[in-house]
């Protein structure tokens, strides 16, 4: 017989997704500063998109891994926990390397050794993502889903919040210089990686050691699995014997047999992702040709190694642009979390299929609209911790990263609540693992095309690209409403009673 999961205090749902908040601490700095900062190193335009393509491949390749070891795993730190924390470790060696990437030249080229630790970061950050996201399935009662899903979002977003602005404090603030000549990193990224890396380390310590894992026989109650079911919980031993073709047919079986629900989330996952892939990448460039007015030339390695030099009011230009982009970042995380106060409450009273499809289509319509902000006007902006003198134009770009920030926090909460009640208990790691597949194979396509198109099709001038990113997640939005979600219960709290649902 099931029993009645207990619920949790906020707090203690604050603490089973505090480390979150320093894993996205550290993603977010890698999403607004590692085109800078592989552009300083060498990069071209075009082959940023390839540099971006490892996240998603070790996304990819790990978080299945990581999803089924967990599932099967069970020891003093629990069945989520040693994965968090092992993986935290490794994404903190891979920030303090990646910005003294420099210093390996006479091992590595500066942009391979970038590329290596960039790899490894990604590879960590998976190794989290996946267990943090099945640790709130695991903990949280299903009573509490939205609300579970929806803090873990906030935090997320508070993480991302003080990460994407780092640079810019560091440079406004405390004086550090922004700028780097070619085959270098600017001090303020360095630094500002140096505080990442802690931040991430202390707030995953945080949640190992203040989040206790329920036992494999605790948690077989709350599920409702069958003797076998649970006994299969902590069978890593016997799993280790299991050649690994067996392995490979059972993961594979698994993939084709994976809920409805998650084979039609998997069609929004396409259209949202391609899209944020594309913002993360072209961001900066996109702000430096349309609100800076950089000329595109000054963004090809081969047109820059030509030139006599580069002018000194376009390397500022590009340092002052790239620490802009950490603002925006910040400002549709801070819009984000604001609304993951309000999305459980609201994806209650509307259900989530509408919040989900109206934020993914506000979303779509800001990238659009950054076509329409060009202003270079010079303008003092008073950022309460600094003033600053950028375009009009800069300023006026605060105004979309509202919808981008809304469609960001549906799209860290919505589609796992919607599909956390498809999954069988005893295999959430695993299809949680499965279903980063629709987070990562959008991004592999946009990185192997969203170069092409914009060299191609728009001959590097990176706004139109944007606004690509724009149209993919409006057709992401349509696709919301062809989701079925599949609960399989439905929650009375009156005398704690459990009944099934359709």
């Amino acid at each position: 017989m099931q029993a009645t999961q207990p619920r949790l205090s906020f707090w203690q749902i604050w603490n089973v997704s505090f480390g979150f908040l320093g894993v996205q601490f550290g993603f977010a700095l890698q999403n607004a500063n590692v085109s800078r900062i592989l552009s300083d190193l060498g990069a071209d335009l075009h082959s940023l998109s390839l540099f971006w393509l490892v996240a998603p491949i070790m996304g990819l390749i790990v978080q299945p891994i990581v999803g089924s070891a967990s599932d099967r795993t069970w020891n003093r730190l629990g069945r989520r926990r040693p994965f968090i924390l092992a993986g935290a470790v490794a994404a903190v060696v891979g920030m303090i390397l990646l910005p003294n990437a420099p210093i390996f030249v006479a091992f590595l080229a500066p942009m391979v050794m970038g590329a290596l630790m960039v790899a490894l970061m990604d590879a960590s950050f998976n190794v989290c993502f996946q267990p943090f996201r099945s640790l709130v399935s695991d903990m949280v009662p299903p009573s509490q889903r939205n609300v579970g899903y929806s803090i873990q979002s906030l935090l997320i977003n508070i993480g991302a919040v003080i990460g994407s602005i780092l640079p810019f404090v560091l440079t406004n603030v405390v004086g550090l210089e922004n700028t780097a000549q070619m085959g270098e990193v600017a001090p303020s990224v360095m630094w500002a990686f140096y505080i990442g890396a802690s931040v991430l380390l202390g707030t995953v310590i945080w949640t190992v050691f203040r989040t206790k894992e329920y036992s494999p026989e605790e948690y077989s109650r709350y599920k409702g699995l069958s003797p076998e079911q649970g006994a299969s919980l902590n069978a890593e031993k016997k799993d280790k014997k299991a050649p690994l073709t067996q392995r490979l047919k059972e993961f594979f079986a698994l993939v084709a047999t994976m809920p409805k629900t998650m084979k039609q989330l998997a069609v929004v996952q396409f259209f949202s992702w391609f899209a944020l892939f594309i913002m993360w990448v072209y961001t900066t460039p996109a702000i430096t040709q349309h609100i800076w007015n950089v000329d595109k030339q000054w963004f090809d390695p081969a047109f820059i190694a030509a030139a006599p030099m580069v002018p000194e009011a376009i390397i500022m230009a590009k340092g002052a642009a790239g620490d802009w982009v950490g603002i925006l970042f910040a400002a549709y995380s801070v819009f984000a979390a604001i609304f993951s106060i309000f999305l459980a409450k609201l994806a209650d009273k509307f259900g989530r299929k509408t919040i989900y499809a109206g934020a993914l289509a506000l979303g779509g319509l800001s990238y659009v609209s950054f076509l329409f902000f060009q202003d270079l006007t010079m303008v003092n902006v008073n950022l309460l911790i600094t003033e600053v003198t950028v375009p009009l134009g800069a300023v006026k770009l605060l105004i979309p990263m509202i919808g981008v920030g809304i469609a960001w926090a549906a799209i860290l909460a919505m589609p796992y609540a919607m599909l956390a009640g498809a999954l069988p208990a005893d295999k959430t790691g695993v299809y949680m693992g499965i279903f980063n597949f629709t987070v990562a194979a959008p991004q592999i396509v946009s990185g192997l095309t969203a170069g092409w198109i914009l060299s191609s099709v728009f001959d590097n001038d990176a706004k139109y690209i944007i606004v690509v990113a724009g149209v993919s997640m409006v057709i992401g939005a349509i696709a919301v409403f062809f989701v079925k979600e599949a609960d399989t219960s439905e929650i009375v709290e009156e005398k704690g009673v459990i009944q099934d649902g359709v």
